[in-house]
């Protein structure tokens, strides 16, 4: 196996155990803000939960993802789609664990354009842990 996906199947299980198991608890919640149940019309926002949720799997589900699960299927069998539930389950923490830390950093221009992602949350939550060093 090679050690970039031992790495991340390590941090996987470290973000969920760490987050106590969010992918298992949170789905439910995470229905209801798709469905619109918290959505207000009066709020300001420029997009809603569906829209955003939306744009997220259009950034994140591609070509690639779709010819290789039919391609793993194929080649691997029953036991290909085992895996691919067992990565698919404990990833989502690890995006959860993203996200949030993306909208944790982000920061406001005074024109109203948003910054987050990557980019932001890296340095400095690093520089936070004393950790900047890393991020040079």
């Amino acid at each position: 196996m090679p050690i970039v996906v031992l790495w991340l199947a390590c941090g996987a299980l470290f973000f969920t155990l760490m987050m106590r198991g969010y992918n298992i608890w949170g789905f439910r919640h995470a229905v209801e803000i798709v469905r619109g149940k918290y959505d207000n019309p009066d709020e300001d926002g420029e997009v809603t939960h569906f829209q955003a949720l939306s744009s997220a799997l259009s950034a994140t589900v591609g070509l690639g993802n779709i010819a290789g699960v039919t391609i793993a299927m194929t080649a691997g069998g029953p036991g290909a789609f085992f895996w691919m539930l067992m990565c698919g389950f404990f990833g989502m923490t690890s995006k959860f664990v993203e996200c949030t830390l993306g909208q944790k950093y982000r920061k406001v221009k005074e024109d109203g354009t948003v910054l987050g992602g990557p980019m932001q949350y890296l340095p400095q939550g690093l520089s936070e842990l004393k950790l900047g060093g890393l991020g040079a």
